[in-house]
This record gives C-alpha cells, structure tokens and sequence, in this order.
C-alpha cells in the first residue's frame, strides 16, 4: 500500500473518530435507575428488570448501582423478592449528587501531553483553558443541583410535559 492511501486511511479515520467524541453514558442510566426505583414506591427491583428498562445488560446496571450505593443513593434487600431500593427520598437526591456518584467528576478532558511552551499559544492555552472550563463545571453543578430524582420522575409521569429545547450557540465563523 503506498504512503499517500496510508495517508489518507489514517485522516479518514481520524476525521470519523473525531466527530465522534466518546462521552459518558453512565449519569443518563443512574438517573434513569433512580428514577425507576422512586416510582416503585418501596418495592425493591432486580437489576435484570431496571435493565429491562434501560435496555442494557444488568452487569452494567449493577455496576451503577453499586456506585450509587458507595454515595449512600441505594440500598439492597437480600433474598427471595429482594433488589434494589432508594436508600433516601427522591426529594433529597439532587442530580448533582448522582453526578457525583457514577462521574469522576472531569467535564472537559486535557491532552495527554503539554503543549510546547516555546510557543506563544502553547505555554498559555492550559491556563485559559482551566479558567473558562472551571467557570462551565461550576455552571453545569448549580444547574444539577437545582433538580431531583422527584423532580425527574414528576416530569416523566407528566404526559403533558415536553422536554425545554436547548437552542444552539450561535455559530462564530
């Protein structure tokens, strides 16, 4: 294979992968999780049937639930008709504390390596660059803060609600 198709193998993939930045799916099921088990009303549920819901496989809910039991979100009952259970009331489970709980709690990631610091841009882009995200994670955490797990299961029994639409940033260019 000559070097120019290597070339442009490689730029091809590199540009689908790119486009598709891998994200965290685990948040979306916790709340998705919580959410199940305060519409249960005390009755303790199997991970095979939150998977069910979830349309996963339960090895991956019971990992999230174990997370969501190390920050004191769930419990288990052990036994015949056992599961899992909310270890609070829904009103007291922010979504930032479910954040908190399945995330490791980066929002935006930073390369591996340094920039070069002989450049003009490269020995400064870190700095800025943690001042504009800081003030992000800090406006992402008030606004999970703000809502519950009642919050959501209200809004997902409420046939009437519709989902507020996010309006795109202008785009600059």
């Amino acid at each position: 294979m000559s070097v120019t198709v290597i070339a442009t193998l490689s730029r091809s993939r590199l540009s689908r992968r790119s486009s598709r930045v891998p994200t965290s799916s685990r948040f979306a099921v916790a709340v998705h999780i919580l959410t199940l088990l305060a519409q249960a009303g005390g009755e303790p549920l199997t991970s095979e049937a939150i998977a069910g819901s979830v349309n996963t496989h339960p090895a991956v809910i019971r990992r999230v639930l174990m997370a969501l039991a190390r920050a004191g979100l769930t419990t288990t009952q052990f036994g015949a008709g056992g599961g899992a259970l909310l270890a609070r009331a829904p009103e007291t489970i922010s979504l930032l504390a479910v954040y908190r709980a399945v995330e490791d709690g980066v929002v935006f990631g930073t390369p591996r390596e340094a920039p070069n610091p002989t450049c003009r841009v490269g020995r400064r882009i870190q700095g800025v660059l943690e001042e504009r995200t800081a003030a992000a994670t800090r406006a992402l955490e008030a606004e999970l803060a703000r809502d519950t797990i009642a919050d959501v299961l209200a809004d997902v029994a409420d046939a009437r609600h519709q989902p507020r639409r996010l309006t795109a940033p202008a785009r600059v260019g």
